[in-house]
């Protein structure tokens, strides 16, 4: 009877694990909003005459889908390298200021394991870290659930949509221009602390608008992001740290 009432043992459960869970849960909306970008990048690098394998290795080494349209749109029979190259890497200077904010959440993490950190760091995943870390302390395992799912989700869209780019003639037309706009949206409502987060995403827009009607190329990615930076900076109060934008 005794043996009868003896509570059965529990199942270990690895904190780290749990961790790992959590992030992927985090991350998987914002991987399943990016599935018609990624689709589309694909499309559209097929119709560029890149094949399969190509635009599954682009994704994979660069994975950066702003550089990655934007190198699509530069794209030339022979292509421009240079030309190419600079256009990615001046789209993906946000990554500089991305990666700053981030390095002061990485006290848990290993410092072997930060570099590797980086190069998975896409605004989505950044922002669920970022997210993560204002309640409680980002661990590298959640960190990996966010980064893991986005980015084998991004590799597997983009190679789905080249194969069957030929489907996708007007991407507008369904709406899918928009839908990296909506994600991005969402992801900035979880940041809104008030009307100073509204001066700073006001400062950046306007910039970044100004920008793109008279500077030709990536510019205004740079503007708006230094734009967003001086005005933070403008209205950061010490004696109220905890509640600047």
């Amino acid at each position: 009877m005794t043996a009868l009432n003896t509570p059965l043992p529990q199942p270990h459960r690895s904190p780290a694990r749990e961790e790992f869970v959590a992030g992927l849960v985090a991350i998987l909306p914002a991987m399943i909003a990016a599935a018609p970008i990624g689709l589309l990048y694909g499309a559209l690098a097929a119709q560029k005459g890149l094949s399969p394998l190509e635009v599954f290795l682009t994704s994979t080494l660069v994975f950066a889908g702003s550089s990655q349209f934007v190198a699509l749109e530069l794209w030339t029979e022979p292509a421009d390298w240079i030309g190419l190259g600079f256009a990615a890497l001046l789209v993906n200077s946000r990554h500089l200021l991305l990666g700053a904010s981030l390095s002061t959440k990485l006290g848990l993490f290993p410092r072997w394991v930060i570099p590797f950190a980086a190069f998975p760091m896409a605004d989505e995943n950044w922002a669920m870290a970022e997210r993560r870390a204002a309640t409680a302390p980002l661990t590298p395992a959640y960190y990996a659930g966010l980064s893991a799912l986005f980015y084998c989700g991004w590799v597997l869209w983009t190679t789905l949509g080249s194969l069957v780019g030929a489907v996708v003639r007007d991407p507008a037309t369904y709406g899918f221009d928009f839908v990296f706009t909506a994600m991005f949206i969402a992801l900035l409502a979880g940041f809104w602390k008030g009307s100073r987060t509204g001066v700073v995403l006001a400062a950046s827009g306007l910039v970044a608008t100004l920008a793109k009607l008279t500077l030709p190329g990536a510019w205004y990615v740079l503007a708006g992001a230094l734009a967003g930076i001086a005005a933070a900076a403008l209205m950061f109060d010490p004696a109220t740290d905890g509640e600047a934008a």
